[in-house]
């Protein structure tokens, strides 16, 4: 069995150990444009800001490495130029020296990854991109020359990471998004709070608007704003890098990646496409997507490597979990947001909560964000968010894992889940996620959400803030009444309408409020996630704005 693999980091590489770890015999050879293998992608922009202290941290292997341990063929500064499925040959192009060779295969798997997407703009070829070694070292090359101002075009995970990184290193940086928001994963309430962190920080943001120029001193942009910039990086995105697939005629999918069966297979079945070049099945209505996460990338390749030596391989789609560090904060997700329901026609239900990482009376606990996602019939959990200082990545590694185990929301209640004062609270935020949920669907606890106020508002609602009059008095919503909970069966002829929404500060005490008022003969709505919930929707991000 001879095996070529195009490609080796992640996927390409996962593909490769675990191949040799299957047959001590077979001929592995790995090709790899760039000089360098088996690095961790993740963390370049971490090198760039100095946290990582030396480049070779960065490296998990090396070819000589790989060689000795695995008896992998490795060829590193060798570019791929042409499949021939028919004779099952690859030509290939050493970059060093210039010659072209071919090499044999009797299987291929093709994990070039994806390439960054550089936009049509006057001047761009003076920007970097951020996903190679040769690339971090370009950067790093500039930096160190001590730029006085850098712009960072692009507000996905790649784009916030080096904008702070390059804070961090002293540089006055901007970031330029095209859309109204960062990290498109979140919804907008829950982007704007990255977008606090980031100002806060320091770091300029500049929403709606594209760059349309870039010279050495500044960019341009379409409002003709114009930006000091002595560095500049695109951090727009990337797409699959499917050239050397469509040279080789394997079908390309719907999402502009290589199209796979379940096992990793091209169209030509000895032919695997692993990792940011092939398509994936969304877990939660089965269609082609496009996920550049590397954990999957390496799932991809042991599952490549398990079908080519006859081993039983179980098909998993994806939910695309992801997180990220931004300064202080953890930002996690998975699944669907919010907005990808409302534009797929999906019927849902939404809760917004803002429990405390532990037990609030142990020191050190700190507030965080979560949003849950469910199906509003069946209960299923369809994606969440998170965003706080610690105990984010425990969430929502715990509510990824109950989707892909089958958990409803209002399951989360049950899952026994470790406490101790130091690390939880005795109904953790997850669990108080299941408690929400069941007396949502259950019928039990009308709401609206922050996105319905408005709505609400036009339709005759009365608003009644049922905090402290301290709490009301150091912000609240407009035209809100101010009753503080522990006074509303006294002062309940104070209430002037029998259509009510009900605000508290995270939705607690609005739960309660409503629950008497509706007792009373009201019909009353609890504000989801109370007024901290409000506070960061986009009418009040604008105020932060400006």
């Amino acid at each position: 069995m001879k095996i070529v693999i195009v490609g080796g980091v992640a996927g390409g590489m996962s593909a490769a150990t675990r191949a040799r770890r299957l047959d001590v015999d077979a001929e592995i050879v790995v090709l790899e444009k760039s000089g360098h293998v088996s690095y961790a992608n993740c963390g370049l922009p971490y090198y760039v800001g100095g946290v990582i202290e030396e480049e070779s941290a960065l490296f998990l292997q090396t070819p000589e490495s790989l060689h000795i341990r695995f008896r992998l063929d490795v060829r590193v500064s060798t570019e791929v130029l042409e499949i021939d499925a028919f004779r099952k040959v690859v030509k290939v192009l050493d970059l060093k020296t210039r010659l072209e060779s071919q090499i044999s295969f009797d299987k291929l798997i093709l994990s070039p990854g994806a390439t960054p997407i550089v936009p049509a703009i006057k001047g761009a070829e003076r920007a970097f991109t951020l996903r190679t070694v040769e690339d971090v070292e370009r950067i790093v090359q500039q930096v160190n020359v001590n730029p006085r101002n850098a712009v960072v075009i692009g507000g996905g995970y790649i784009g916030v990471e080096i904008a702070e990184n390059l804070t961090n290193r002293g540089i006055s940086t901007a970031l330029v998004e095209l859309s109204s928001q960062l990290l498109a994963p979140l919804d907008e309430e829950m982007a704007s709070l990255v977008a606090e962190e980031m100002l806060r920080n320091g770091v300029s943001l500049f929403f709606g608007h594209a760059v349309t120029e870039i010279t050495e001193d500044f960019v341009t942009l379409d409002n003709d704003e114009v930006i000091p910039a002595d560095l500049v990086i695109l951090a727009i995105g990337v797409r699959s890098d499917i050239n050397l697939a469509v040279r080789g005629g394997l079908t390309i999918g719907e999402r502009g990646g290589i199209q796979v069966d379940e096992f990793n297979r091209s169209s030509d079945p000895d032919i695997y496409a692993v990792g940011d070049v092939a398509e994936k099945k969304d877990a939660l209505d089965g269609n082609a997507s496009l996920v550049p996460l590397a954990n999957i990338a390496n799932r991809h390749g042991r599952v490549a490597a398990d079908h080519i030596f006859g081993l039983k391989v179980r098909p998993v789609a994806t939910i695309g979990t992801s997180i990220v560090k931004v300064f202080s904060l953890t930002i996690a997700a998975t699944g669907w947001n919010e907005h990808r329901m409302r534009a797929q026609g999906r019927q849902f239900g939404v809760i917004h909560t803002h429990p405390s990482s532990h037990a609030g009376y142990y020191p050190g606990a700190e507030s965080m964000a979560l949003k849950l996602i469910f199906d509003s019939t069946t209960g299923a959990i369809l994606g969440a968010q998170g965003v706080g200082h610690s105990g984010v990545d425990k969430r929502i590694d715990v509510i990824a894992t109950a989707m892909r185990g089958g958990i409803t929301a209002p399951e989360l209640a049950d899952l026994e889940l470790a406490y101790a004062p130091p690390f939880g609270s005795a109904k953790d935020p997850v669990n108080m996620l299941g408690y929400v949920a069941e007396n949502r669907l259950s019928g039990l606890a009308p709401v609206i959400l922050w996105s319905e106020l408005e709505e609400f508002g036009g339709r005759g609602f009365e608003l009644v803030d049922v905090r402290s009059a301290k709490e009301y008095s150091e912000g609240h919503i407009p035209g809100s009444i101010n009753i503080p909970i522990d006074e509303l069966r006294e002062r309940i002829g104070e209430v002037r309408s029998n259509e009510v929404i009900v605000i508290c500060h995270v939705g607690v005490r609005g739960h309660s409020a409503s629950l008497l008022l509706n007792g009373l003969g009201f019909n009353s709505f609890n504000l989801d996630g109370g007024y901290l919930t409000w506070l960061h929707s986009p009418a009040a991000m604008d105020a932060i704005l400006v």
